[in-house]
Order: C-alpha cells, then structure tokens, then sequence
C-alpha cells in the first residue's frame, strides 16, 4: 500500500501510510487501541477501501470480490465465522475443499493437531472455548493456499504455549515463502515472529524500537 488515508466522520486513522511485502516477509504492527491497526489490515485484506491512496495485491488493487485475490489472500481478524451446523472437522475440509487444495484431508488432520483440535474435531463450534475458537480461526488459514496472510491479534485467548506454538508456525510459513502481515499487542510475540517492526501512532507508521511504549 502506498500514501493511504482513511477515517472515520472527522477522525483519521490512517494519514499516508505505506507498506510493501514480499514473500517471506513478516512484519509486525503494533500501537495502542484504536491506533487504526486493525483499519489498515482490513484494507490490506480487502474488506473494506481506503478514502485516498492505492492498496494493490500482484498490481491488482486488493477486494475480497476478486476471486484471484480471495484464493491466495488468508486472514484472521477476529472470532471467526463457522457454519453453525458443522463439525470443527467438516468446516476446515469446507475451507480446503472450496480451495481446491490437494489432500484436503491430510491437511485438515494436521492442522487439528496443530491447533489442539484433534479432540475436538466433532464438536460443533459454539461449544468450544474462546481459546479454541481463535484456533480454528487460525486453523482455517492453514488448510488453503495463502501467498499472503494477514491476522488480527492472532495471540487473542490463547495461553502461552499456544502463542510459542503459534509463532513457530509462523516461522515455517515464512519460510515458505508466505508474506504476513499482524496487528498486535503481545510485544514478545513481535520479536519472535517479525522482522520488521511498526508503530502506529496518530496515523503515522513508525518504525518500532525497543524504548516505544505500547499498550499492552
């Protein structure tokens, strides 16, 4: 994304922003509560259009309407929305399947036991914790293509195992060759994912340093 505004009424959250990923890439965006974190990765994510600026994917500009962008662009940016009548089990292989991808049960077995849903896999979704629910969340994003992955405070609910497993997860998707992009307030989690780093702070995005004080 290059020099993007937005607001809201007479509030800007995003004044001039700019960001470029490529693959592997892993960039971090951290700031207080309503800093517009969350507003910039929906743009990226293609739910919702800057006021003024360009926000492209693969030159294209970026819309959950475009089918070319949806099949390569995963994200999770907050409690995930499951069909109420299916299992944990059957709404990942809904996800694999609708993406094609090959194996789709192999994968969605790893990713149960990935996301400590193994026994869980025949629950429905609304009986499940707030911990397990961000898992399957995040579980959805790992059984399709993803060039690019964006998360909203992927840490929400979880204990800190689960958030060392998370990054490490993370780890091997960059080395993959996944660009991702998250919003968050877990400091630790940043340093261990990211290799660069942001503030926003009154629509500006800043580099971080270790003396920035966040909202955690």
């Amino acid at each position: 994304m290059a020099d993007v505004v937005h607001g809201y009424g007479r509030r800007t959250v995003l004044d001039g922003v700019s960001l470029t990923l490529a693959a592997g890439d892993r960039v971090a965006l951290l700031g207080r509560n309503g800093a517009g974190k969350s507003t910039l990765l929906r743009i990226a994510a293609g739910r919702e259009t800057q006021d003024r600026g360009t926000a492209v994917f693969r030159g294209e500009q970026t819309g959950e309407d475009r089918p070319a962008f949806r099949a390569e662009v995963a994200s999770a940016l907050g409690p995930g929305a499951c069909y109420p009548d299916l299992t944990v089990r059957e709404h990942l292989l809904l996800v694999a399947l609708a993406h094609a991808v090959p194996d789709a049960d192999a994968l969605v077995d790893e990713a149960l036991a990935e996301h400590r849903l193994a026994d869980h896999a025949d629950e429905l979704p609304d009986v499940l914790s707030a911990g397990l629910t961000q898992l399957l969340s995040l579980a959805a994003t790992q059984v399709r293509p993803r060039a690019l992955l964006i998360l909203d405070e992927p840490e929400a609910h979880l204990d800190e195992r689960a958030r060392a497993e998370l990054a490490e997860r993370l780890d091997r998707a960059a080395a993959e060759g996944t660009a991702i992009l998250l919003a968050t307030h877990d400091t630790v989690l940043a340093a261990l994912v990211a290799d660069r780093r942001y503030t926003l702070l009154d629509g500006q995005l800043l580099p971080d340093t270790p003396a920035a004080s966040h909202d955690d």
